[in-house]
């Protein structure tokens, strides 16, 4: 079953969307015509370095460096739990505040789904806002690691399962532990005997690699382009249908490695649940005004990301389909809630 879902649960798309509604004065939202009156808070539940903090850090940027929202746009990082742990703060207690916005991507609905560590909280309790960015896993190593191949990480797996330390950014269960499984379950290796450790955030989980704390990491393609040109790790494969381009464009896909599946990664922005249709309308008009500009067509080719955008409705309804697909993909690895 795995199988036959890989090639359609892990090509998701993954984007990022931006949004904040009206509120008062104390950060609650009630509808205004003046919004935003305060400063404004983007969040990466995560610490620094991963996919969520470029994200929302380029979000930021943009908006700031064009004036196309006046206020200042800060970011501030709160890792935990591979984002559940803010997930259930931003759910709980910013219903209202349309002045803290979160960047997500497919965990919000793996977290949401998944028996072990689940999260009760998913993208129904939020305001999706939009969807911004594709992005593809990559299989890492250090530049002087003995694993020349995708193929050699997974010889080495199948002779000892415990020899070999497989991080991520993230919980088990969630996207970097699928990334990084899912060539194991496609060489027929049961992808519950790879050890996994989990960071909190993409950065963590280079930090590891380099520090001897893992053999193999799997993170984000574009995170991983500052270290690849530092000549610290080497990429041997990415999940993406064709090679990229830039620093990574050399290297194989699961393809071409033998591994007959793929996996796309799409990040968004999300209001609050009960944000204010001012703060929506707002959030809404200026984030289809971003991904126009020259500035932010600037960071997606920095990060190497591509771009892929839905505004809120749109990717409203691409979660929902999101939402079956996660967990028919954890029903195969019995993770499923």
């Amino acid at each position: 079953m795995w199988k036959k879902l890989s090639s359609v649960a892990l090509v998701a798309s993954l984007s990022i969307g931006l949004a904040a509604c009206s509120s008062d004065e104390g950060g609650s939202g009630s509808s205004s015509s003046d919004y935003p009156k305060n400063n404004i808070t983007l969040v990466a539940p995560s610490g620094a370095g991963g996919g969520w903090d470029l994200t929302a850090r380029s979000i930021a940027k943009t908006m700031n460096d064009t004036k196309l929202i006046e206020k200042p746009i800060t970011v501030e990082n709160k890792p935990g739990g591979g984002g559940a742990v803010y997930m259930a703060e931003f759910a709980t207690k910013e219903v209202k505040n349309d002045y803290v916005l979160m960047v997500k991507s497919p965990p919000i609905l793996i977290n949401n789904n998944k028996a072990e560590g689940n999260s009760p909280y998913g993208y129904k309790d939020t305001t999706p806002l939009a969807q911004l960015t594709r992005d593809y896993g990559a299989i890492v190593v250090k530049n002087d690691s003995a694993y020349k191949t995708l193929q050699d990480v997974l010889d080495a797996i199948k002779k000892d399962p415990t020899a070999v330390t497989l991080a991520g950014g993230s919980a088990p269960g969630s996207m970097d532990h699928l990334v990084g499984v899912l060539p194991a379950f496609e060489a027929g290796i049961d992808p519950k005997t790879v050890k996994y450790v989990s960071y909190d955030g993409g950065g963590e989980a280079v930090a590891a690699l380099l520090g001897g704390n893992a053999d193999v990491i799997a993170t984000d393609a574009s995170t991983i382009a500052t270290y690849v040109k530092s000549g610290d790790v080497r990429v041997l494969a990415v999940s993406s249908s064709e090679r990229l381009e830039g620093d990574l464009a050399e290297v194989p896909t699961f393809k071409e490695s033998g591994i007959n599946a793929e996996f796309t990664i799409w990040r968004g922005l999300f209001g609050p649940k009960e944000m204010s249709e001012d703060a929506k309308k707002y959030w809404s008009e200026k984030l289809g005004e971003m991904v126009e500009t020259e500035e932010w067509k600037a960071e997606l080719t920095k990060n190497g990301w591509a771009s892929e955008y839905r505004n809120a409705e749109d990717f409203t309804t691409y979660l929902e389909d999101q939402d079956k697909v996660i967990v028919e993909l954890l029903t195969a690895l019995g993770m499923q809630k």
